[in-house]
């Protein structure tokens, strides 16, 4: 349900609606608007019923069922686009554009040093890197784990750039959060609701990828989950989904884009390495995503993708990523977005 409160309503009223909520065994979720605040009530569905009379107190204009089964996630509960601090002073989301580039894998120290310094001339914002890797193959490399987290650390201090790493495992929960500015959720883990509910439970952006083959509906159950916990910070990122082509690494699914855009207010970014999984298709991936509207990229850049201890055919090189960004600021212009 949303409890809709009145123009006007004061602090005290707003805090006795949150507390008869509560009582009524809802968990109560405050999204302030420019006009008026509204009160998201999560909980049992079979007896949301009990809630309706909440429209007989002081300062509630009216209370509204939610239609949509993914409630916080839901344009029903906040029309407006949600705009996130990512750490740094960027922001993602309203007429904000940002591209988040790195390598796959972190290798070394000389590695995502040249990397951070030649993705932030090139005007990203945020720096990717993976510290753990879930591989297919146990025999794959698996990341440097805390050394790695600690080299990004390094990196950030050496160029100011907010850094996104992965979590795999909640036990790494707390240790990846100590070091990272955004957690990210990767595509084997969308469904893992244990590591979801406890990075619901943070005061950090998660970056939440869609699973290969995961529904729309099931993509903001996920985020739900965490919304439900209290962290509104939630990020979406289409990654590409398993079809039967195989001329791609997967199928990148552009219409993700303004589908979600329909359904919820989180913003939405697009992940073109792994959708496309060869480097000579990213860019025209990254140009096509802006123009569907999104709100984010994220990009694999290595200086030596020959090298690269992990998906190296889908990384640009640092010159062609420049390249990239030069040509997607008129793309941007055109969709609205600066840059």
């Amino acid at each position: 349900m949303i409890i809709v409160m009145k123009k006007g309503a004061d602090k005290e009223q707003l805090a006795e609606v949150k507390k008869r909520i509560r009582e009524l065994g809802y968990k109560p979720h405050v999204i302030h608007g420019e006009t008026r605040n509204v009160i998201g009530a999560v909980g049992d569905e079979r007896g949301k019923s009990v809630l309706q009379a909440l429209e007989s107190m002081p300062g509630v204009e009216n209370v509204v069922p939610i239609l949509k089964p993914y409630k916080l996630a839901s344009r029903e509960v906040k029309p407006e686009p949600s705009t996130i601090d990512l750490g740094g002073g960027v922001l993602i989301g309203g007429d904000n554009l940002v591209v988040m580039a790195g390598p796959c894998s972190v290798e070394s120290e000389e590695q995502i040093l040249e990397t951070a310094h030649a993705v932030k001339a090139a005007g990203a914002t945020v720096l990717r890197g993976g510290a753990f890797k879930p591989r297919t193959s146990p025999y794959s490399f698996q990341g440097m784990e805390e050394d790695g987290l600690k080299l990004l650390a390094l990196a950030r201090e050496a160029t100011g750039l907010p850094i996104v790493t992965e979590v795999v495992n909640p036990r790494d929960v707390d240790l990846v959060a100590r070091y990272a500015d955004i957690l990210q959720v990767g595509a084997r883990n969308i469904q893992n609701f244990a590591l979801l509910k406890m990075l619901g439970r943070l005061d950090k952006p998660i970056l939440l990828k869609r699973g290969m083959a995961t529904t729309i509906q099931e993509f903001l159950m996920s985020a739900e989950y965490i919304l439900a916990e209290g962290n509104r910070r939630v990020i979406l990122c289409e990654r590409g989904i398993r079809t039967f082509e195989t001329a791609t690494r997967n199928t990148l699914d552009i219409s993700a884009v303004p589908v979600l855009k329909e359904q919820t207010h989180l913003p939405v970014v697009i992940d073109p390495s792994h959708a496309t999984g060869h480097a000579s298709l990213v860019p025209s991936m990254c140009y096509a995503s802006v123009a569907a509207g999104c709100d984010g990229l994220i990009v694999e850049v290595h200086p030596h993708p020959e090298k690269a201890a992990s998906d190296g055919p889908q990384s640009l090189r640092p010159a062609e990523f420049a390249a990239m960004m030069k040509k997607l600021q008129a793309f941007a212009e055109v969709a609205g977005k600066k840059l």
